[in-house]
């Protein structure tokens, strides 16, 4: 199990975490000075959701929440709605 959206195949990023010492320039100080730089990664934020299949049914999948924000997938209905019984 692959740490991946199952709808827009977004991974996890690769950047670099900096260590800075020093005050900034325009709060007086000389100027920030890098003291450390290392690897890093920025995982995704991946939820397990129900989703309505697009020929019918439900099924279950790996989702990032910028598509579940986004609209790009449609929660599936768990039960009905409930209804009151009409009287005839």
């Amino acid at each position: 199990m692959t740490l991946m959206c199952d709808i827009c195949k977004r991974t996890a990023g690769r950047g670099n975490s900096k260590v800075e010492r020093g005050k900034a320039k325009y709060l007086g100080g000389n100027g920030r000075k890098t003291t450390g730089i290392t690897k890093r990664h920025y995982f995704i934020n991946l939820q397990t959701v129900h989703i309505e299949r697009p020929g019918g049914g439900a099924m279950t999948a790996r989702v990032c929440t910028k598509c579940i924000r986004s609209g790009l997938i449609r929660k599936s209905v768990k039960r009905k709605p409930f209804t009151l019984a009409e009287n005839n």
